[in-house]
């Protein structure tokens, strides 16, 4: 059968033998964008209207998420233009985490046509410049929290999010805005180092070590008036639903919301599994590597999994790849871990997992060298890669029964429902 799988901002045609089954986000019914925004913000959770809320924000900083993620921030601004425009002390504030800041045609990605209203307000948070940090505390773990400046400084923050499975967080948004959004590197570091746990996974709050840290070091930033507006998009990045108020309730009411899209039912595993980070989510291969994480959710054992992924801007974190480089085999990768730990290495382990368990293939703009030093084996079309895939399960005497993730990132594969 023919498949189109994401390429960058392309879709490649390609030849799958049958039986292959394609797993996509689920399909839900979309309704008028600007009523599902309109509807959130007069009836918040927490509060009795976004507008008394901004009523008393005579400062306001907006945390916004970076190019990685299709959080549909453009829509919600342009729908709070009015009122924003006019607003006399307003700041935003990129939560880019670890990542670079955005670049010019990022930047009007996220914005859209508000970018030209708003542009001289908006500031790249850099979790590497200490100079841009103060210290508020300690959460139950242990972790320092030092967090941008300007988050403490205005006091008012509306936080812009989205909300889907994430494979260690358990899930994007809320708090994710501020650990990792705007925290320092040293703070991301600690908190990261949680993700190391079995029970640091996709769709897991309660117990996951990750989440609970980020919960428990909002703690310190009780004196904030935050009011969050969470999104939840469809498979193709429509607007699905909208939750506001309250930065936990509208997280919590999202979580639900995202599973009727992201968690899709699959009756069998397959030993071939094609799983594709589709823009903007291929910027790296440090980001791509969540396709992998959700595509080994469908694999069986001594199968094959393809990593489609342009990797725009390389690999990503450093630290990343110099752990995947010290080793010859992704088991000798898990051993390093249990000696030391940088940020960076909990994405190594996550793909050593599935390394030992089955062959890692990527197909990226990335050099082959690269790519073998991640541990997985580098193909330069999707089709060859599939072929070859076929004929090594053929050899095994198995009949290859291929699965097809072409949102890799975005979709959570669940055996009979669980």
């Amino acid at each position: 059968m023919k498949v189109d799988i994401p390429y960058g901002k392309q879709h490649i045609a390609v030849k799958i033998p049958e039986p292959c089954h394609i797993l996509v986000p689920n399909k839900v019914s979309i309704k008028n964008q600007d009523t599902l925004i309109e509807n959130a913000l007069e009836k918040p959770l927490g509060f009795n209207s976004y507008d008394e809320f901004a009523e008393h924000a005579d400062r306001l900083l907006v945390i916004i998420n970076d190019a990685t993620r299709p959080t549909p921030t453009s829509k919600i601004l342009e729908y709070l233009l009015p009122v924003l425009s006019s607003h006399p002390d307003l700041k935003f504030l990129v939560a880019t985490g670890v990542h670079r800041a955005p670049t010019e045609e990022e930047y009007r990605f996220i914005f859209g046509d508000t970018y030209e209203v708003f542009r001289r307000r908006v500031y790249a948070h850099d979790a590497r410049k200490d100079e841009d940090m103060i210290y508020l505390g300690k959460s139950k773990n242990g972790t320092e929290m030092y967090i941008n400046k300007l988050v403490p400084e205005y006091k008012n923050i509306l936080v812009i999010g989205s909300v889907e499975p994430h494979y260690f967080a358990g899930y994007t948004g809320g708090r994710k805005s501020f650990l990792p959004g705007v925290a320092s590197y040293k703070t991301i570091e600690m908190n990261h180092k949680l993700a190391l746990s079995d029970k640091a996974c996709s769709l897991a709050l309660e117990g996951n070590p990750v989440h609970e840290d980020m919960v428990d070091a909002m703690h310190v930033l009780k004196n904030l008036n935050i009011f969050s507006i969470q999104t939840i998009l469809t498979g193709d990045h429509k607007l699905y639903a909208v939750t506001a108020g309250d930065l936990h309730q509208s997280f919590n009411a999202a979580i639900e919301l995202s599973k009727q899209v992201f968690c899709v039912n699959l009756k069998e595993k397959g030993n071939i599994v094609v799983t594709a980070a589709p823009y903007p989510m291929d910027i790296d291969l440090y980001q791509s590597q969540k396709a992998l994480d959700n595509g080994k959710l469908a694999l069986e054992d001594g199968g094959v999994i393809i990593l489609v992924s342009k990797c725009r801007d390389g690999v990503g974190e450093d630290a990343f790849l110099e752990l995947l480089g010290k080793a010859d085999c992704p088991k000798k990768i898990m051993n390093i871990l249990g000696e030391e730990y940088k940020l960076g290495y909990h994405k190594a382990a996550k793909m050593a997992q599935i390394g030992i368990r089955a062959d890692m293939w990527a197909v990226t703009d990335l050099d082959d060298e690269i790519i073998k030093k991640s541990q997985l084996k580098p193909y330069k079309t999707i089709q060859s890669a599939i072929d070859d895939a076929v004929n090594l399960i053929n050899k095994k005497g198995k009949k290859p029964k291929t699965i097809v993730m072409p949102s890799g990132s975005l979709t959570v594969p669940l055996i009979g429902g669980k």
